[in-house]
């Protein structure tokens, strides 16, 4: 083999490994995309946890208005 066409080989093999490398990322990138979201619980809202959290802010809007009362 010539120079040249040492040369040349050598730039196609190095194009066609940079090709394999940039689509087996493109398929991975493509697989993390398609997998589905995490699964979400089937009951809603926790609603006890709401109405304790309502109560104590009302409790301390409450405790906030007795307190700025004495003020007037």
């Amino acid at each position: 083999m010539e120079t040249k066409e040492k040369q040349m080989a050598a730039a196609l093999a190095a194009v066609a490994a940079y090709m394999q490398m940039e689509e087996e990322s493109f398929r991975e990138q493509l697989d993390a995309a398609m997998t589905p979201p995490a699964p979400t619980p089937a009951g809603g809202p926790n609603l006890w946890g709401h109405s304790g959290r309502q109560s104590m802010m009302q409790l301390r809007g409450l405790m906030q208005l007795k307190a700025f009362d004495r003020f007037r």
